[in-house]
């Protein structure tokens, strides 16, 4: 839903300094791929409006992420939910008010609400469901 040439750079880290140059790793979550949650966020609106189409996602849309060496396939589970800032427990190695009740390799994005606003959080996840070495190429989902 973000679109076919959606390309951001997903730094280490959620410093508001950092988060003005791309999308940040919640640092204490899981590195990617891994059993836990990797957990994401991004601005909707300002610098570059990476989640701008948040509102969009659905579940069974894919996100792909890559490294050094593999591409990760994470398909969504949930529509957006909205919570408050405070409601950290959404980013957990089992993320509350997730569709998950089992370790996992999960994928959480978050970003602010309303459009403008931060006075709440939109957050979706996903669980790992493809992996590929960029040795063989494209997963099938950028393909097109």
């Amino acid at each position: 839903r973000f679109g076919p040439d959606w390309v951001k750079p997903v730094l280490e880290g959620t410093d508001p300094e950092l988060l003005k140059k791309g999308l940040g790793h919640y640092a204490a979550t899981a590195p990617l791929g891994t059993v836990g949650n990797f957990s994401v966020a991004g601005h909707r609106r300002t610098y570059g409006d990476p989640f701008k189409d948040f509102p969009r996602l659905r579940p069974g849309d894919e996100v792909i992420l890559k490294d050094a060496g593999t591409w990760y396939t994470y398909t969504l589970r949930s529509a957006p939910l909205r919570t408050v800032p405070t409601d950290v427990a959404v980013v957990d190695p089992v993320p509350e008010k997730s569709p998950f009740r089992a370790p996992g390799r999960y994928l959480t994005l978050t970003t602010c609400d309303p459009e403008w606003g931060h006075s709440h959080r939109l957050v979706v996840w996903a669980e790992l469901t493809g992996t590929l070495p960029v040795s063989q190429g494209r997963p099938e989902g950028l393909s097109g």
